[in-house]
């Protein structure tokens, strides 16, 4: 595989999360926190009007808009699907300086902790997730593949495409202690490329073992996975109208195990209602306020713990 040439950074694609959108500016006015010798990296704030406007949208979901039917559009009359297609002659596979890597800064009112979501499987993107765990054992990692998500989302404008999703914050809140966790967490995927372009070892978990301790290197590396399911709408009445909220017992709980039986909504009139799926599955964007739009009360996931191979050339 060719050597990562151009890494973009964005903020903004949704212009109420914060965190993004100030990062960016940090590192505009602070270029050398993100520049490495093997790559260039660019900064970029997408949604400009819904940033200045401080919502998440001016006419439509920005990271919902680069699809090819939309970049394909020849008069579009939102906003954000002009802006994506600017975003697409720049930065996209035929643009004027194309991105090898994008990677898309957001946050969420879920309990995401530091999440970092990949679209495929590719081994690149393994690769660099299970580098990244091995420095931070409390990342997860989501897989949104079989979601639409690579083709409809602005990350998915470069080869490579990586979101990092942050949370939980409010929309419209700068909070100190995430932004700085971003921060450290952009750092190290900046290096962790530097590091894959330039051949250089990878952090690793070493194994626990009793045995001498050699200078082999080690190769296999574990990495668990949260994969894509499906979502879980809220109950609502004939009318549309939500007849229940999340249960106080799920609240909270991103990436904990649901058993079937287990308490997921409580509605209104106070009734507890359970979850009658069949097998234990890992709600991840649990109550993320973005999503009641679109009768979203959480993602459902399956945990895979897999091995990655460092020793596969890239």
């Amino acid at each position: 595989m060719d050597k990562i040439r151009r890494v973009l950074l964005v903020g903004g694609t949704h212009g109420n999360e914060l965190t993004g959108i100030y990062l960016i500016r940090r590192f505009q006015h602070a270029p050398q926190l993100i520049s490495r010798p093997s790559f260039e990296t660019i900064t970029l704030l997408s949604n400009l009007e819904a940033i200045a406007a401080g919502v998440r949208y001016v006419d439509q979901d920005m990271n919902r808009c680069c699809d090819r039917a939309h970049l394909e559009l020849p008069e579009p009359v939102d906003y954000e699907v002009r802006r994506a297609q600017e975003i697409n002659r720049r930065f996209g596979p035929s643009g004027s300086t194309p991105a090898d890597v994008i990677l898309d800064i957001h946050s969420t009112t879920s309990n995401m902790g530091m999440t970092l979501i990949l679209d495929d499987h590719h081994p690149f993107k393994l690769r660099l997730a299970a580098a990244l765990s091995a420095q931070q054992p409390d990342l997860r990692i989501y897989s949104s593949a079989n979601s639409g998500r690579q083709q409809d989302a602005l990350r998915s404008l470069g080869r490579f495409g990586i979101c990092l999703e942050v949370g939980p914050v409010a929309q419209g809140v700068l909070q100190a202690d995430l932004f700085q966790r971003t921060e450290a967490l952009v750092q190290q995927i900046l290096d962790v490329l530097n590091q894959q372009n330039r051949d250089e070892p990878l952090p690793t978990v070493q194994p626990v073992t009793t045995q001498p301790v050699t200078t082999q290197p080690v190769t296999m590396q574990p990495l668990t996975v949260y994969q894509y399911l499906g979502t879980m709408p809220y109950p609502r009445d004939t009318e549309g109208q939500i007849t229940a909220m999340i249960h106080p017992h799920l609240q909270g709980r991103d990436y904990k195990s649901l058993n079937p039986g287990d308490p997921i909504f409580l509605s209104l009139t106070g009734e507890t209602l359970l979850y009658t799926g069949e097998t234990v599955v890992f709600p991840v964007f649990i109550n993320e306020a973005a999503y009641y739009e679109k009768d979203i009360a959480m993602v459902l996931t399956q945990r895979h713990d897999l091995q990655v191979d460092f020793a596969e050339t890239l």
